[in-house]
């Protein structure tokens, strides 16, 4: 014991002086702060919801007691019951919700008397519950790992779900990733494999090959085959290099690569990534979203097909001007699609060809977030998809489950349980501009209690990606744009080239050129919104979270406009960061080639070889297990500053991936962060 001692305090010290700003409490909260983070934390968070088939009960995801809770009602949103496996309410976490064909049984996931301490791996277990009935959940299988994405086959004696056997952790790229141990890359690899249970009973089956991480699956019409997206483990990195494989539903068939995108056969495909496969209602065909996309789960490009026997895919709808998302075969030659169309959220049908997908017609376009919570503005519907639900959040309305008629324009709020609650941010507008011949859109937040005699500060937020856009939502508790607006700044959120909404051309229109071209696109929407609006363009400042926190840390570099800036996960130096994180995969498709292939291409956009010209007091914050934008990446950024002379504040969470899910440091991050913006970007006018 004394000689551990004695080695232990030497390397905390070594600790402390390598980490000198790690995370510790932030000085007492401004009241004024305090105030929006309690008015944040008054919103229920309603995580999916699920029609079911006949259209006649909803069921929805909503934290109860601190936990995910599942709770049915009628289609209006009436009559309203509890579902659950617990004997004691708040007891246990039930999610992944999946109606059954028969609309009566209702699937879900709950780890609800499990073992949670007899292993270091995840416990779930599958339940089945008969809504119409009064009888607790029917327990079907407890498994040891991570269970989602519930899908039954058409005749409702099987539920497939992604499944990972003895998991540690959940499996996303944005969890905290494990610690780095044993060989890397081989010692404790967790892989994801598409499995099946028997409802009926039976042993679980699991379908896909330990040799494959699956991402996504779906069903043949008749259940006998699967297609699904996979590639070789390791599954957080490998994504971006995922192919489309189909076999037989039976543990052991034989998998087909039926599409490859790395492939040069794959035409305007090749190097791209898909996500999103469907069967078509004949079996005939398989349609998926593929595209240049920089994050699981983040969908976004054109809608393609290929046959289901094999050959060539065909890209659907070249040159659109929107971006499709989610898809859904309604016929065998139409598709109903949830896309971004100019920073909104658009819902359309699509006539389909053998070679094209026409739009026919919009069902409605909102400036709001929508999704039922299984993918990427997914919708759910009845089987005779007359019916439709979804989550839907904006700026002005938070969380609410909104069901009713296709057809009929968008559908209203069947739930209220955030009626009550009222923006303390100002209201939002949608500002366009052109630019270098395209077309750019992004979101404008006013000021609280604005008063356009007065003039403003403003804060540029880039959002993440750099496939991605804002789309207005209602915001949780945690470091973004409502914040600042409620404090007193006009709050600036573009769609720069390389966001989603105006097509695939422009998402693409930034490889080999990250933080030029999308950087002017934002520099003339600045200039568009002081040319209409009373901002003070000596009171500018920007912040950003991964490709945003990347951005926050370039622009600097590039120009002096911005006077505070808080970098969120930021990536200082693409040259070191291609061989420090876990999805160097995701790199290729942007740059074009390998660090090693053209180290040229990673230079020319690494903020630390021109850190010379960083004037700009700025905040850096970033987790410790941050396997997407690592930790050193941050601290290259803060010792280069601290080196210039630069005012700059580098603070580190522990146990946080590139997600955060600590209440307390979200809290944190917000609170430090609009300090940094008042300290240096005064409200006052």
């Amino acid at each position: 014991m004394p000689k551990r001692s004695r080695l232990i305090a030497p390397l905390s010290l070594l600790a402390l002086a390598l980490a000198p700003q790690a995370f510790a409490a932030a000085p007492e909260v401004d009241p004024r702060i305090e105030q929006v983070l309690t008015e944040l934390g008054k919103a229920q968070a309603i995580q999916a919801t699920a029609l079911s088939p006949d259209g006649k009960q909803l069921a929805w995801v909503i934290r109860r007691d601190d936990k995910p809770a599942i709770e049915v009602a009628n289609a209006d949103g009436s009559h309203v019951r509890r579902v659950s496996a617990a004997t004691t309410p708040g007891s246990c976490a039930e999610s992944g919700i999946a109606w059954a064909p028969d609309s009566r049984r209702l699937a879900f996931i709950a780890n609800c008397h499990v073992d949670l301490t007899s292993t270091k791996a995840m416990q779930n277990a599958i339940y089945l519950a008969d809504t119409r009935g009064h009888d607790a959940p029917t327990r079907l299988a407890v498994l040891p790992g991570y269970v989602r994405s519930l899908q039954w086959t058409a005749d409702g004696k099987s539920l497939g779900f992604l499944y990972v056997a003895g998991a540690t952790r959940h499996a996303s790229a944005v969890a905290a990733a494990k610690r780095p141990a044993g060989e890397i890359g081989v010692s404790g690899v967790e892989v994801q494999r598409v499995a099946s249970l028997d409802v009926a009973g039976g042993a679980l089956r699991e379908l896909t090959p330990a040799n494959l991480y699956a991402y996504e699956f779906d069903w043949s019409p008749d259940g006998s085959r699967l297609a699904y997206t996979a590639a070789k483990p390791p599954g957080d990195d490998n994504w971006w290099i995922a192919k489309l494989y189909v076999q037989g539903a039976q543990e052991g068939a034989a998998a087909s690569v039926l599409l490859d995108p790395a492939d040069a056969a794959s035409g305007s495909l090749h190097g791209l990534q898909i996500a999103l496969p469907r069967w078509s209602p004949d079996a005939s065909r398989i349609a998926f979203i593929g595209g240049l996309m920089s994050d699981q789960g983040a969908t976004g490009g054109d809608i393609y097909a290929v046959a289901a026997g094999g050959g060539a895919p065909v890209d659907l709808t070249p040159g659109i001007r929107v971006t499709p998302a989610w898809l859904h075969w309604t016929g065998s030659q139409s598709l109903l699609v949830s896309q971004v169309s100019n920073g909104q959220s658009q819902l359309a049908d699509y006539a389909v060809s053998a070679t094209r997908a026409q739009q026919q017609r919009v069902h409605f376009t909102v400036p709001a977030s929508i999704g039922d919570g299984s993918a990427s503005m997914a919708m759910s519907l009845s089987a005779d998809f007359k019916r439709i639900a979804f989550v839907q959040s904006s700026y002005a309305a938070a969380s609410e489950v909104h069901a009713g008629a296709l057809g009929k324009g968008a559908p209203p709020a069947v739930t209220a349980f955030n009626a009550g609650l009222k923006p303390t941010w100002g209201k939002a507008e949608s500002v366009e501009w052109d630019n270098e011949g395209f077309h750019v859109q992004g979101w404008l937040l006013y000021p609280a209690h604005y008063d356009p005699k007065k003039t403003y500060p403003m804060v540029v937020v880039v959002h993440g990606g750099p496939s991605s856009a804002v789309i207005p939502r209602w915001p949780g508790v945690g470091y973004g744009a409502a914040p600042l607006s409620a404090l007193g700044y006009f709050v600036f959120q573009p769609n720069p080239r390389g966001s989603f909404g105006q097509g695939e051309k422009y998402v693409q229109a930034n490889r080999k050129d990250f933080g030029y071209g999308d950087l002017r696109d934002i520099l003339a929407g600045v200039d568009a919104v002081e040319r209409k609006f009373p901002v003070d363009d000596k009171r500018l400042g920007l912040t950003g979270w991964s490709y945003g926190g990347f951005m926050s840390m370039f622009a600097p570099t590039q120009t002096q406009r911005f006077r505070a800036v808080v970098a969120g996960a930021g990536i200082a130096n693409w040259q070191s960061y291609y061989g420090q994180n876990l999805i160097d995969q995701w790199m290729p498709p942007f740059f074009g080639a390998s660090v090693y292939g053209d180290p040229a291409v990673y230079a020319k956009s690494s903020a630390i070889n021109f850190v010379k010209q960083v004037k700009t007091p700025m905040l850096i914050v970033v987790g410790d297990r941050d396997a997407e934008c690592p930790a050193p990446q941050s601290f290259e950024m803060w010792h280069a500053l601290r080196a210039q002379g630069v005012p700059t504040s580098l603070v580190v969470y522990p146990d946080e991936g590139h997600h955060f899910v600590d209440p307390a440091h979200q809290r944190d991050v917000l609170q430090r962060a609009l300090e940094w913006f008042g300290k240096y970007l005064p409200a006052a006018d």
